[in-house]
């Protein structure tokens, strides 16, 4: 399953001069955490969330300094989002994104990777979604028929160009089963693999095994029958 088909299209972006009391006002109207912040053009530029909003609020104590003034030095910027008072200068640059065509699991794993509960959706640079935790939750629990249906399509089909019919496909409480011919042993890891990213797959148990070799010609006997 691709990100396009579980992000919301509906997005709120919000511009790199907007004040941050704006920024805190969109945020608690709308019930989220964190948005995306956009050029005209719809490039994301970075993200402001709730936690460059506490650090501009929380601020550094008037008395930090001295001997402890090389380590705000070496914040890494985290000491101009103190002063900063614009969703542009207090958002974290460049924003983490996922392109649309790629797959869920691309998606979670960046979030558990970076500990983050949404990421912008972008086509060509350009903002077209935002994609959640709670997205990629309501993904898993799909139903064996879905499972079943992409696994032939998507993964025997587009991905490795086979047969579907060729196959016996037994799909049960998220557990794929799944025997019949491929090209190569690759093509065995490869399946495995896919069919793992697809959001409600539990378990995988295949028995594919490498279509017969086919006999190679005999490339001398053939030309034998030319005259020397």
């Amino acid at each position: 399953m691709k990100i396009e088909a579980l992000m919301t299209r509906d997005v709120i972006s919000i511009g790199p001069d907007t004040p941050l009391k704006d920024v805190a006002a969109i945020l608690t109207a709308n019930h989220i955490s964190g948005a995306p912040v956009c050029a005209p053009d719809g490039e994301v530029l970075g993200v402001v969330s709730e936690a460059d909003i506490l650090r501009k609020e929380q601020g550094v104590s008037p008395d930090v300094g001295g001997r402890f003034s090389w380590l705000l030095r070496r914040l890494d910027g985290e000491t101009d989002k103190l002063t900063a008072s614009t969703a542009g200068e207090s958002m974290t640059s460049p924003a983490l994104t996922v392109r649309s065509v790629e797959p869920a699991a691309t998606a979670a794993r960046l979030m558990i990777e970076y500990g983050i509960n949404r990421l912008p959706v972008v086509t060509d640079g350009k903002l077209v979604g935002i994609v959640t935790r709670a997205d990629l939750v309501r993904a898993f629990h799909r139903s064996d028929e879905e499972i079943a249906v992409e696994v032939r399509e998507d993964v025997l089909g587009r991905a490795l160009w086979l047969a579907p019919e060729s196959f016996e496909l037994d799909v049960r409480d998220g557990v794929v089963t799944l025997s019949g011919p491929v090209e190569s042993e690759r093509d065995v890891g490869t399946a495995e693999h896919l069919i793992r990213c697809i959001p409600g797959v539990v378990d995988v148990s295949l028995a594919l095994h490498p279509r017969t070799t086919r006999p190679k010609r005999d490339r001398t006997s053939f030309l034998d029958h030319f005259p020397r």
